[in-house]
C-alpha cells in the first residue's frame, strides 16, 4: 500500500498511488508532494515510485546493515536513513528497520508493518497541515514521536522493575518466576537501548547535514539530548536488574547450602550403621525375617518406600 500526502493550494490531499498516477498530469502544476508512505510495497510499487519521482531505493541487504555508513548516507541528491523502530508485540520484542529518503524536501518512507508512530503523524498532519511545510518537518515529527514513545516504554519498564523488587522484598514471588521476569525485562531494555543508540547516531549525522533548515536542526538538537538521557536511564535499568538478579542468586545459594547441609547430616547419621551392616553383611544364624513367608516381598516394599519417602519429604520442603 502506498499513500501520497500532498499540498494543493495550501490544502492537504491524500492519494492512493494509482489515483495519483491517473491525475498526475492535471495536478503537476499545483501539487506539492510532501510525503510518500509505503507500507509493505510490492516490487512494482517500488519501481513505479522510483521512476515517477527519480528516487533510488536501498536494497534489502543495505537496510539490514548495522554500520553507520549503511544506516545513514548523504549524497548531493538525497539523504537516506535506515532506522530501528521498536516493536513490542506481546512477549515478542524486536527492532524493525524503517527506511527514510529525503529528496528535495520530499520524504519517502518504506516499512513492512503498521506502526503507531506513523498513525500519530498522519493524525497530526490531517489536523494541522500548516505545521508541516515540507518532508523534513514530517521526518522531524516522526523521530520526535518515536523518542517520546520510547521514553514511555522505559518509564513503564522502570515501574515494572520497581514492582518486581517490592515482590522480592515481600517474598511474594518464586525465584524462578523472578528470573523469567528479569530475562523478559532485559530483552526489552536491550532492544530499547539498541533503538536509542541507533537514533543517537542518525540524529548526530543529521545535525551535520547541510540539507536541513536550522529550525529542523534545532528540533533534532533537543531530541538528541532526550535520547542521551534515555540511554542513561536504560543503563540504570540494567543496573537495577543486575542488583535484583544478584539478590535472587544469593537466596538460591543460601537455599542450596541448607539442602547440602541437610544431606551431609543425613549421610553422617547413616554412615556408621551402613558401615556396620557392610562389615557383617547381616549374615547371622538367627535372622527372624528369613522365616517369613512374605519376607522377600516385604523387603521390596521397604526398599520402594525408603526411596519414595525422602523424595516426597524433599518436595514438601521445596528442596527439589
Amino acid at each position: 500500500m502506498v499513500k501520497i500526502y500532498t499540498n494543493i493550494n495550501s490544502r492537504l490531499k491524500i492519494f492512493e498511488l494509482s489515483e495519483y498516477l491517473e491525475n498526475m498530469e492535471e495536478l503537476e502544476s499545483d501539487v506539492d508532494v510532501l510525503w510518500i508512505d509505503m507500507i509493505s510495497p510490492s516490487i512494482d510499487d517500488i519501481n513505479t515510485i522510483a521512476k515517477s519521482f527519480e528516487i533510488e531505493f536501498p536494497s534489502k541487504q543495505e537496510t539490514e546493515e548495522i554500520e553507520i555508513s549503511s544506516r545513514f548516507w548523504e549524497s548531493d541528491k538525497d539523504i537516506t536513513i535506515n532506522s530501528y523502530f521498536l516493536i513490542v508485540d506481546g512477549e515478542a520484542v524486536y527492532n524493525e528497520t524503517v527506511t527514510f529518503i529525503l529528496q528535495n524536501n520530499l520524504l519517502v518512507t518504506m516499512r513492512y508493518r503498521e506502526l503507531k508512530v506513523f498513525n500519530e503523524c498522519v493524525k497530526k498532519l490531517v489536523s494541522s497541515p500548516s505545521i508541516f511545510r515540507d518532508g523534513s518537518y514530517i521526518l522531524s515529527y516522526i523521530f520526535e514521536t518515536r523518542i517520546d514513545l520510547d521514553a514511555d516504554i522505559i518509564e513503564g519498564l522502570s515501574r515494572n522493575i520497581s514492582g518486581l523488587r517490592k515482590k522480592l522484598s515481600a517474598n511474594d514471588i518464586d525465584n524462578e518466576d523472578i528470573l523469567d521476569y528479569i530475562y523478559h525485562y532485559e530483552n526489552l531494555n536491550t532492544n530499547i537501548r539498541d533503538s536509542l543508540i541507533d537514533k543517537q547516531r542518525i540524529i548526530s549525522a543529521l545535525l551535520k547535514s547541510h540539507k536541513l533548515a536550522e529550525i529542523i536542526k534545532n528540533n533534532f538538537r533537543i531530541m538528541i539530548k532526550d535520547v542521551n538521557s534515555l540511554i542513561d536511564y536504560a543503563k540504570y535499568n540494567f543496573d537495577r536488574m543486575d542488583y535484583i538478579q544478584n539478590i535472587v542468586l544469593g537466596f538460591v545459594n543460601i537455599e542450596q547450602n541448607k539442602v547440602i547441609k541437610i544431606f551431609t547430616v543425613v549421610n553422617v547419621i547413616f554412615l556408621p550403621p551402613t558401615l556396620v551392616a557392610s562389615i557383617y553383611g547381616m549374615n547371622f544364624k538367627h535372622f527372624p525375617e528369613l522365616g517369613l513367608r512374605y519376607g522377600y516381598g516385604l523387603s521390596w516394599v521397604f526398599m520402594i518406600v525408603s526411596a519414595i519417602l525422602p523424595v516426597l519429604i524433599f518436595r514438601k520442603k521445596r528442596w527439589l
